[in-house]
């Protein structure tokens, strides 16, 4: 969001969503009472299958809504220019019960094209899957399914790799939830260090579907998730810059790149703004 904006005004854009989402929640309500009531009259039971269907339909808008709503009261809370602005993600994190949270959004090929995250420590957990090639987000939209990992030891065996990173940044359990849409996966959500109960894996599922159908892709979609989406453009443009520069083939000078963010102890966006600055030369 650039000085210019007024949070009042962007306070006002979310609670005007959240009052079109809980309009759509109660109007998907109304259509599983009328199924319930033909499943009375008539007995059969896909009246009830129906009623399931809109009941979850209204669940989703719901959630959506909760979620600008948590925003906008954020917003409307942001007096001072010098204070971090509010994120989106903030409220996600907190509705699932986790101290950190990150969205990422994948190609085909799941490399990383997006990411919005909580907080420092999220994005950070991101940016090693992005130069490590494995994790919890690499698991879910390759594998279509919740992945789940409580503790040092667990994290560290099935992240050989990634695991040590992630632990080093203090974080001992994460959840991943891949964001599908008519059986593709576009992404996942990241939730770390979750609280075991009462929320679990029904709520993080609920918020993630609410972010995919209702926020991402649905009839009033915010993808910039209101200026909080982070792009992997500045580095691919750097490991193209580098390519021209080297005669290496793309792939190559990108994870060169990676290789140099993690070794410097930097993100991939830093290194990438380096290559850029010194006219595709790594730094």
């Amino acid at each position: 969001m650039s000085q210019g904006e007024n949070p009042a005004g962007v306070a006002a854009v979310a609670w005007s969503r959240a009052a079109k989402a809980r309009d759509r929640a109660r109007r998907a309500d109304e259509a599983a009472d009328a199924q319930e009531a033909l499943a009375a009259r008539s007995g059969r039971d896909i009246h009830l299958r129906l009623a399931a269907t809109h009941r979850r339909i209204a669940s989703v808008h719901l959630s959506s809504a909760l979620l600008q709503e948590a925003y906008a009261r954020r917003m409307a809370a942001w007096s001072r220019w010098s204070d971090p602005r509010p994120l989106f993600m903030t409220g996600v994190a907190e509705a699932c019960g986790a101290d950190s949270a990150a969205l990422t959004l994948v190609g085909q090929d799941r490399a990383q094209l997006a990411v919005a995250a909580s907080d420092d420590v999220s994005r950070s957990a991101q940016d090693f899957e992005f130069i490590l090639e494995e994790g919890p987000v690499r698991d879910a939209t390759e594998g279509h399914a919740l992945v789940f990992a409580a503790g040092p030891a667990a994290i560290e065996s099935r992240w050989p790799g990634y695991g040590p990173e992630l632990t080093g940044l203090g974080l001992t359990g994460v959840i991943a939830v891949p964001l599908e849409v008519t059986g593709l996966c576009i992404g996942a959500l990241a939730l770390y260090d979750p609280e075991p109960a009462p929320r679990g894996y029904r709520t993080c599922a609920d918020v993630a579907e609410a972010l995919t159908q209702t926020i991402l892709l649905g009839p009033d979609p915010d993808p910039e998730l209101y200026g909080g989406t982070d792009h992997r453009d500045t580095v691919h443009q750097a490991a193209g810059a580098h390519s021209v520069r080297t005669g290496l083939p793309v792939d190559d000078a990108l994870a060169l790149i990676k290789g140099r963010a993690f070794t410097l102890g930097l993100s991939t966006e830093a290194v990438a703004l380096r290559v850029l600055a010194n006219f595709g030369e790594l730094p």
